[in-house]
């Protein structure tokens, strides 16, 4: 398969995935694992989701310039402060989880585990918000849940960012919307910071490493960003009126059909 092919195809799979409550990430692995399409390295897999992020900016272009047109008043300030600060917890724990030298990984059995329960989790959490009125409201314990919900999906592959953050501050109270929106926009500064490290630590000490192909990584983060445009705008209006449950029982299939053929 042409490299330029293979790479298209691993950008369609991020940008359809990152926001989706399913784990880019774990997608990823289990097609360069199986031997589906070449092995790329952390650096393609984490700069190609900032692609990703840059597909939230222009989604959410209107609010965000409403957020800061208006910084000055308490709603929008207090939104932009607590976007900022799980932001921080997530920034934080990741450069302490990476100067103890973890890295992703690459097993599958790990990420089938982290795909199967996830499933189960998304089901559980729906099943307890029946007949529950959410909130609107963004609290600081959900500011500070999403940080660290960010963090404990950073470093378990197949857990997936977006659903441990959208279902956490759901099961805390907040509207599938509201969960959704808070979720997707601390996701920016999240993926953008992941990707502009790995991509300074690729430039910094690239001996002992392949050399990185620039140009198929930009081709990757462009159809990454693409794709995650369409994705984004879709799920906003999906969970106007829709729940996660099939989003939970296509990880319980997906992890079973991953434990019993790889694992």
């Amino acid at each position: 398969m042409p490299a330029w092919l293979a790479v298209t195809i691993l950008g369609l799979i991020e940008g359809v995935t990152e926001f989706l409550p399913i784990s880019s990430t774990g997608h990823l692995l289990l097609v360069e694992n199986a031997g589906w399409l070449p092995r790329q390295s952390d650096l393609f897999n984490i700069t190609i989701q900032s692609g990703a992020a840059l597909a939230v900016l222009m989604a959410f272009g209107g609010r965000l310039w409403a957020l800061l047109t208006h910084v000055t008043e308490k709603a929008a300030g207090g939104y932009l402060l607590k976007l900022v600060v799980a932001f921080a917890i997530t920034g934080a724990g990741g450069l302490a989880v990476k100067r103890l030298g973890f890295t992703l990984p690459k097993e599958t059995g790990p990420i089938a585990w982290a795909t199967l329960v996830g499933g189960l989790v998304i089901l559980a959490i729906e099943w307890s918000l029946r007949g529950r009125r959410p909130g609107s409201q963004v609290t600081w314990p959900m500011a500070v849940a999403v940080g660290l919900a960010q963090l404990l999906a950073a470093v378990f592959p197949g857990a997936s960012r977006s659903a441990a953050t959208i279902l956490i501050i759901m099961a805390m109270g907040l509207a599938r919307p509201a969960a959704t929106e808070f979720s997707f926009l601390v996701g920016v500064p999240t993926l953008l910071a992941a990707g502009g490290l790995e991509t300074l630590q690729a430039l910094r000490h690239p001996a002992g490493a392949a050399p990185t192909e620039w140009g198929l990584l930009a081709l990757g983060t462009v159809v990454s960003a693409a794709t995650a445009f369409v994705t984004v705008r879709w799920l906003l209006r999906w969970v106007q009126t829709h729940r996660f449950d099939p989003f939970g029982w296509y990880r319980i299939a997906l992890g079973l059909v991953m434990l019993a053929r790889f694992v």
